[in-house]
């Protein structure tokens, strides 16, 4: 098969219909985010079970959330931590928020998640450390100050996961003036030099087109 934007989409759609299937609650979060009008840049299904299995996997209790947009991935994440866990998630723009915490209380976990209304640089500063994993997902250009800020409020072995690192290969211009490439290649870098963290990154291609991820971990 040809190598396109339609196969992996058709791709994702396959993987997704196998291993994460129909969910109510989810479908009904993005329903309604669509209905609000709110930019259709969230994580993609196999994406949100992969922060599922993270948080999972590690063991996580506390997770921090930087870019909640319509609460499709703070859903992911609240299920995961389970009934005694706790996410916090910031989230810019008060009219987001809203729809967020809609469709988190209508998902069940609305008890587990603390909705913090700001710009990330303010709000960071603002909370009780101790964060078991941290997933960023908001505007790019500030990628160095979310990491910063994951690192201060983590400990050894938080898991820090950096999205949409991809960017459509444009990563490897080191002559582009475009903020979000340049936020994205700062936050790499940062990842690769600053001793506190150990980290890799991996392209994807699907749903989101030519994309992918950082994951480090806080030594």
């Amino acid at each position: 098969m040809e190598s396109t934007p339609a196969a992996w989409s058709d791709a994702d759609s396959f993987l997704s219909d196998l291993l994460v299937g129909p969910d109510p609650a989810l479908e009904s979060a993005l329903t309604a985010q669509r209905a609000a009008g709110l930019p259709e840049i969230e994580v993609a299904p196999v994406a949100g079970k992969l922060l599922n299995l993270l948080v999972r996997i590690s063991g996580a209790r506390r997770v921090l959330e930087i870019g909640t947009l319509g609460g499709y991935s703070t859903i992911w994440l609240a299920r995961a931590v389970g009934a005694e866990g706790r996410v916090v998630t910031i989230e810019a723009e008060s009219e987001n928020a809203a729809v967020a915490r809609a469709s988190i209380d209508a998902a069940g976990v609305g008890d587990r998640v603390d909705i913090r209304v700001g710009r990330g640089a303010d709000v960071l500063p603002t909370l009780v450390g101790g964060f078991d994993l941290v997933f960023i997902d908001a505007d790019k250009e500030s990628n160095t100050i979310y990491l910063d800020w994951a690192a201060k409020l983590g400990h050894p072995g938080t898991v820090i996961v950096l999205d949409n690192i991809g960017r459509e290969g444009e990563i490897v211009r080191d002559d582009s003036t475009d903020p979000k490439v340049v936020g994205t290649r700062d936050g790499l870098r940062m990842l690769g030099e600053d001793p506190r963290f150990d980290a890799t990154a991996l392209q994807t291609v699907g749903v989101k087109g030519w994309d992918g991820f950082a994951i480090a971990v806080v030594v």
